[in-house]
């Protein structure tokens, strides 16, 4: 049986401090087989990652790509999505034979969350069930709702940006192909609410970022 968090976030996001060494040293810490790094807009942080090779420790090459009607997650990516529109987004994530995720969809918190309708689910490959960043648990039992209804696998993430998120939230699988397990769902999910505290250091992160950068 393996446990992956499957949506973390390095220094390559705007709003990330981790470095790829802190992630995986953390990661493998808290009994983790594998991780997803799913950086905004950039597969940076996880192609770097991949470079330690790192014995029975798998990492996922991931993007979390804003287009122009909110967040898509790209798993198992191979090249930097260029697009924002939605729709050509998608179709550069399935050109790469990549996994397209809703991440924290429904979540009335985040301006970014997609608000999928149901002729949406037959662009997508499965939905995250559970991320530990949704203040509210509705929003969580919202996408699992919506997965049910038009029979998508669910995944889950702790959306980590801090070093104590990393594991909050991810899948299990007895399966030895993590690809094939997340897009038949032959996995579970599980997860924890990452406190409260971790969102306020992240809006104190990107003031400071941009009153420094600019």
């Amino acid at each position: 049986m393996a446990k992956f968090d499957l949506h973390v976030h390095s220094n390559y996001s705007s709003d990330g401090i981790m470095n790829t060494k802190t992630i995986i040293k953390t990661a493998i810490k808290c009994h983790l087989n594998g991780i997803a790094i799913t950086d905004h807009n950039t597969i940076k942080g996880g192609l770097e990652a991949k470079k330690y090779k790192i014995k029975d420790f798998k990492v996922i090459v991931g993007s979390e790509i804003m287009t122009n009607q909110g967040e898509l997650i790209g798993l198992f990516l191979s090249e930097e999505i260029k697009s924002k529109n939605l729709i050509d987004v998608i179709s550069e994530i399935k050109a790469q034979n990549g996994i397209i995720v809703i991440p924290h969809p429904f979540d009335e918190m985040r301006h970014s969350a997609l608000q999928p309708n149901d002729e949406f689910a037959l662009c997508i490959d499965c939905i995250e069930g559970f991320n530990s960043r949704c203040i509210f648990q509705k929003y969580n039992e919202k996408a699992i709702r919506y997965a049910n209804k038009h029979n998508l696998p669910l995944i889950a993430g702790s959306d980590a940006h801090f070093k104590n998120e990393i594991g909050n939230a991810g899948v299990i699988t007895e399966c030895e192909d993590l690809r094939e397990a997340i897009t038949k769902g032959n996995i579970e999910i599980f997860g924890k609410k990452s406190m409260l505290i971790n969102h306020a250091f992240t809006k104190g992160l990107k003031k400071w970022r941009k009153i420094k950068y600019g």
